[in-house]
């Protein structure tokens, strides 16, 4: 297992900050050690907002259309 974990760190450490930052929130929650709650920026909020409105309105994103984003990542 440890060298699965260091695998794992290798790979998200080439990651940019900010992803690197939610995978170690995720690793620390799944250790049991809480987190504190992620501050949004305004910017953000309206963004989360207007993400619940589409869902609300049924607009969500095609399979063809996740696989796209996937792939953007190297998924």
């Amino acid at each position: 297992m440890k060298r699965l974990l260091e695998e794992g760190f290798s790979k998200i450490s080439g990651l940019p900050e900010s992803e690197q930052d939610g995978f170690a929130r995720t690793l620390l929650e799944l250790a049991g050690i809480d987190q504190p709650p992620i501050q949004l920026t305004a910017a953000e909020e309206a963004d989360l907002c207007e993400a619940e409105a589409e869902i609300a309105r049924g607009e969500l994103a095609s399979a063809d259309e996740v696989r796209a984003i996937w792939a953007n990542h190297g998924l």
